[in-house]
């Protein structure tokens, strides 16, 4: 544990949070993509089976559990509590373009050929390309709510601490997963463009627009 891997976590969280606030307080899932919810929730899933298999601290096993269940729960709130305000004429990102191609590379490269190693290595390539099914569905509609904006900064945030992460732990402890370094570097990459709109915008004031 280091600061940017504990800020990182603490970005995530607050990431969240924000998720939940927004579809909860406004009763309403619009502007959300069920898609990247839905693959967030399989990389948490697949990531953390060695929650049964492996115990290695507290505050692991109780941030794990509360990305399983903010993921699910997340889904419920879509799916069935406010499933009437789903805008799924705008999510329409082909989420097997994303899960087919991963899990194939899952297979090809991974540190060990075994069950839970192919899956935690599935979980890491799925995230880092599972927002993109809700930058498509920013771009489609052309805006994002700024309590979505927030969000989508928020765990942006977490994946670029990540990495500021292993950075700390390649010089003090001498520890590089290149695996996770090299999705963790795409997954910020995607983000780029959405950060720059966000600190000249959302900062400003000013709704976030993106071009269709």
């Amino acid at each position: 544990m280091n600061v940017f891997r504990l800020t990182g976590d603490i970005a995530h969280l607050l990431a969240i949070i924000l998720l939940l606030m927004k579809i909860w307080k406004t009763r309403s899932c619009a502007g959300v993509s069920g898609k990247s919810q839905m693959m967030f929730a399989l990389v948490f899933t697949t990531r953390y089976l060695d929650l049964i298999t492996n115990f290695i601290s507290l505050y692991n096993t109780t941030m794990k559990m509360i990305f399983i269940a903010s993921s699910y729960g997340t889904l419920y709130l879509m799916f069935l509590k406010f499933r009437a305000t789903y805008d799924s004429n705008h999510d329409t990102f082909r989420m097997e373009f994303l899960v087919v191609p991963v899990a194939g590379l899952s297979f090809l490269v991974n540190h060990d050929f075994s069950p839970l190693e192919i899956l935690w290595t599935f979980s890491i390539y799925l995230e880092s390309v599972a927002i993109l099914p809700q930058l498509f569905m920013i771009s489609k509609t052309g805006e994002a709510e700024t309590i979505t904006s927030h969000y989508l900064f928020a765990l942006g945030s977490y994946r670029a601490l990540y990495i500021l992460n292993w950075v700390y732990r390649f010089y003090f402890e001498g520890f590089f997963d290149l695996i996770a370094v090299v999705a963790g570097c795409v997954q910020t990459v995607l983000y780029c463009d959405f950060f720059y709109l966000y600190i000249t915008k959302v900062w400003k004031g000013k709704k976030l627009t993106l071009p269709a």
